[in-house]
């Protein structure tokens, strides 16, 4: 239990971190971070499946270039299902999307990695 919780940190963190690097990304408080990251968990999970199975064609014909595009639609997503957290649009989406992935995969890397040899 305690992994899955650092888990949650490490990407609330990531995506607080957003709006200093994209202004276009909002949050109105710190609440709405740490309920927007399981949010955007659980789009990943349930609904981002369903996206890359309805777009594969494209997907193949631009060699996985395409996920850029589900991923952004995921987080735009995700920013209209929890109040306080906007995103203005769908270029800013993207932008955020690739931001949150790089920061919370570097965060993870740092901070899970140590945790994986003490145990």
């Amino acid at each position: 239990m305690p992994r899955l919780l650092l888990v949650w940190l490490i990407n609330t963190a990531a995506l607080f971190a957003i709006p200093w690097l994209l202004p276009s990304v909002h949050f109105s408080n710190l609440f709405a971070a740490l309920i927007a990251a399981p949010v955007l968990g659980l789009v990943n999970l349930l609904i981002r499946p369903l996206l890359i199975l309805l777009t594969l064609p494209v997907t193949v014909v631009t060699l996985g270039l395409f996920l850029f595009v589900v991923n952004g639609l995921s987080f735009w997503m995700a920013s209209g299902l929890v109040p306080g957290f906007t995103v203005e649009g769908f270029w800013p989406a993207m932008g955020g999307a690739l931001l949150y992935s790089i920061i919370s995969w570097a965060l993870s890397t740092l901070l899970l990695e140590k945790d994986d040899e003490a145990a």
